[in-house]
C-alpha cells in the first residue's frame, strides 16, 4: 500500500493555498484591529459632538446651515479686487472679497519678503563691514519685536502723514498722504487680457525652452542661449498681440479735487501698513535661512570656483545658491505659511481681509460655527497648497542617485 502524495507538491508551478488565521497573537492583525478601534472611537466622539451641538442650537432656536450666504450682505467694504455693492451682493460674495484681499496680501508678501530676505541674507555674509553689520542689526532688531506691534507702528506712522492738500507728491503723478498712496493706473480693456495671456504663454514657453537647453547641454556640453527666446516670447510676442488689438494705452492720473483725490489707483494706509510690516518681519527670518543655507555649502566650492577664475557674483549665483537651495527650501516653506497666517492680524489695523469680514458676517447672522468653519477651511486650503507646491519643488531639486 503506497502513501498518497499531494500533486501540488510534485508540480512546482502550483503553489499550495495559504490559509489566513485571525489570531490576537498575530502582530499584523492586532495592529489593524487597534487602528480600526481608534478610528471608530474618534468617529463616535465627533458624531457625539455634532449631535450635541445641533441639539443645543435647536433648543436656543439658532439657525444652522449655509443658506445665509445667499442673503443680502449690507457690509461696506473699502477695498475690493472685484465689483461689490453691499446693497445688492450677498454674504457669500462679501466673504469671497475678503478671501481675495487675503490672497493679495499673502502672494505679494511672499514675493517681496523672499527678495528682501535673500538680499539681506547675502548682505550678512558680505566682506563689507558696514553692509554686514547693518543687515545684522536689522535682523536682530526686527525679529525681537512682535509682528503685531510692528503693524500698529507702521499704521500709526501712516496716520501722521499730512492731509491730501499738503501731501508729498512726485510731480502730478504720485501723492502720499494720510489717505494712502495715490498712483497712476492703467484703464483696463479686453486687449490687455489677451496681452496678459500672451505673456503667460511666453513664460511657459521660456521654461520649456530652458528645459530643452539643459538637455542639450547634458548631451553636447554646450547650452544654447536662453535670453533670445525669453525676449521674444515674454516681450515681443505680448507686444505684438497688444499692437494687433489696437495698442490701447490710457493712463488715469490721480487729481486733487477739494479735500481728496479723484481717479488713479489707491494703496490704502491699512493695506500699505499690513504689507510693509509683514514683509519686513518675515524677511528677517528668511535672511537667516538664506545665510545658513549659503554657509552650509562647503568652503571648498568657493575655493574651487575661484581657482577657475570665476568672480564672486558668478560663484554665488551659479554654484553656491543652487546647492544652498536644498537647505533653504524646507524652512522657507514655514515662513510662507507664517506670512499667510499672520495676514489675519489685519483686523487690528482695520484692513478688511477674510477674517475681518467673516467676523462681521458672524456678528450679523449669529452663525458662528459656519463662519469660523469657513475661514478655517480657507486657511487650511491655502496652507496645504503652499506646502504641496514647496514640497514638489523641494523634491525636484533634491539630489538623486543615478
Amino acid at each position: 500500500m503506497s502513501a498518497s502524495v499531494d500533486p501540488r507538491l510534485l508540480n512546482p508551478r502550483v503553489a499550495p493555498k495559504r490559509t489566513m488565521r485571525l489570531s490576537w497573537s498575530d502582530p499584523k492583525f492586532r495592529s489593524i484591529l487597534v487602528q480600526v478601534a481608534i478610528i471608530g472611537l474618534l468617529l463616535g466622539f465627533v458624531g457625539y459632538l455634532v449631535h450635541n451641538t445641533m441639539q443645543n442650537l435647536e433648543i436656543q432656536h439658532i439657525a444652522t446651515g449655509f443658506g445665509y450666504l445667499n442673503r443680502q450682505a449690507g457690509i461696506p467694504i473699502a477695498e475690493s479686487l472685484i465689483s461689490y455693492n453691499p446693497a445688492v451682493n450677498t454674504y457669500g460674495r462679501a466673504i469671497f472679497v475678503g478671501l481675495l484681499n487675503t490672497l493679495k496680501v499673502a502672494v505679494l508678501g511672499i514675493v517681496l519678503s523672499t527678495i528682501l530676505g535673500t538680499l539681506i541674507g547675502i548682505g550678512r555674509l558680505s566682506r563689507n563691514w558696514l553692509i554686514a553689520k547693518t543687515t545684522a542689526v536689522y535682523v536682530e532688531a526686527i525679529r525681537d519685536i512682535p509682528v503685531l506691534l510692528q503693524l500698529l507702528l507702521w499704521y500709526t506712522l501712516m496716520q501722521t502723514l499730512p492731509q491730501p492738500r499738503q501731501s508729498f507728491h512726485l510731480g502730478d503723478i504720485a501723492y502720499l498722504s494720510n489717505r494712502g498712496l495715490k498712483l497712476p493706473i492703467l484703464v483696463w480693456q479686453d486687449a490687455h487680457w489677451w496681452t496678459l495671456a500672451a505673456f503667460v504663454v511666453g513664460v511657459i514657453g521660456t521654461f520649456a525652452w530652458n528645459r530643452r537647453a539643459l538637455k542639450i547641454r547634458d548631451e553636447t556640453g554646450e547650452k544654447p542661449a536662453i535670453w533670445p527666446a525669453a525676449l521674444g516670447l515674454c516681450v515681443a510676442f505680448p507686444v505684438l498681440i497688444w499692437g494687433a488689438l489696437g495698442a490701447p494705452l490710457e493712463i488715469e492720473l490721480p487729481k486733487l479735487t477739494g479735500f481728496n483725490f479723484v481717479g488713479g489707483g489707491t494703496i490704502s494706509p491699512e493695506y500699505f501698513s499690513l504689507e510693509l510690516g509683514l514683509v519686513l518681519y518675515t524677511a528677517a527670518y528668511i535672511a537667516e535661512i538664506v545665510r545658513s543655507g549659503i554657509q552650509a555649502v562647503p568652503q571648498g566650492q568657493w575655493e574651487a570656483a575661484g581657482a577657475l577664475g570665476l568672480r564672486q557674483g558668478q560663484i554665488l549665483r551659479e554654484i553656491v545658491l543652487p546647492q544652498a537651495m536644498r537647505v533653504i527650501i524646507p524652512p522657507m516653506t514655514s515662513q510662507y505659511l507664517n506670512i499667510t497666517k499672520n495676514s489675519s492680524l489685519a483686523v487690528a489695523i482695520g484692513y478688511q481681509d477674510l477674517v475681518s469680514i467673516s467676523q462681521t458676517v458672524l456678528n450679523q447672522t449669529g452663525q458662528a460655527i459656519e463662519g469660523v468653519g469657513i475661514f478655517m477651511a480657507v486657511y487650511l486650503s491655502i496652507s496645504l497648497s503652499i506646502s504641496l507646491f514647496m514640497n514638489w519643488y523641494n523634491a525636484r531639486i533634491a539630489l538623486t542617485e543615478r
